[in-house]
């Protein structure tokens, strides 16, 4: 099969703290073309940016701040009904932060995308949404943001004069209405390589995706995200990029 498709691959890195190691982040350093690097709220540490940045930075990888809720026990996959001008705050702080040790490894924040309960929360949350936008509109209105498509959080965002980056999920069931089927419910993580590997085929080629009911679901993605955090993950990216190359598909950063 031969595609004129382009598509970015990302994952979700740095999010190991102190002598915690969550992910192998050198090995998918080695396979996806941006990094969503956790910037110390939900995971994380100084020492853990700084050494991310510095690999990613090595490897031509282009850095991202994944920023989100201040919940480090929860990962940042809780909701928190955090008010909207100290979310500005949070988000500027957590880019900030990232920025000094891209910086320091010689590249830069060239995108931000939210993590988590953030992530999903701002698919229908207006006030947290339009706090983001905020966020990284007062920080450098030239850096995108991803997202989910159709989400309040895109559409405040290019309404802000923002680039957005429509996001889909390579190991992550959907519904019918093209959202994210929630980490509680099963089957919501999908762990089989070659139907992960297919799945993403199908969004690079074709703009859609089967949901957990069947149904197809139009989804327009210019990223794949692989989560560096699923077991079997480098597995899962490597097949994942071969069955791109293989399609015709060319992967390259979209920041």
């Amino acid at each position: 099969m031969q595609s004129t498709a382009s598509v970015d691959l990302n994952s979700d890195l740095g999010e190991s703290f102190s002598r915690w190691t969550l992910g192998d982040d050198e090995a998918l350093l080695d396979v996806v073309t941006s990094a969503n690097v956790a910037c110390g709220f939900h995971a994380g540490d100084p020492t853990v940016l700084r050494r991310t940045c510095e690999l990613a930075a090595a490897r031509g990888v282009v850095v991202g701040a994944q920023v989100g809720y201040r919940d480090l026990p929860g990962f940042g996959r809780r909701f928190i009904d955090v008010d909207p001008a100290e979310l500005v705050n949070d988000v500027l702080y957590q880019v900030g932060a990232l920025e000094a040790f891209a910086r320091v490894a010689g590249t830069r924040v060239a995108y931000v995308k939210p993590h988590g309960a953030l992530y999903n929360a701002i698919v229908h949350h207006e006030a947290q949404a339009a706090a983001v936008v905020e966020a990284v509109r007062r920080y450098d209105p030239a850096l995108p943001v991803l997202g989910l498509p159709g989400s309040r959080f895109l559409d405040l965002a290019a309404a802000a004069g923002l680039r957005t980056v429509a996001e889909a999920f390579a190991d992550r069931a959907y519904t019918p209405a093209g959202t994210l089927v929630p980490r509680s419910q099963p089957g919501a993580v999908l762990h089989d390589a070659e139907e992960v590997a297919r799945r993403c085929v199908r969004l690079a080629t074709a703009g859609e995706v089967v949901a957990v009911d069947g149904s197809v679901v139009p989804v327009a993605a210019e990223s794949i995200c692989v989560h560096g955090d699923t077991p079997g993950a480098v597995g899962i990216a490597r097949r994942v990029r071969a069955a791109l190359e293989e399609a015709g598909v060319r992967v390259a950063a979209s920041a």
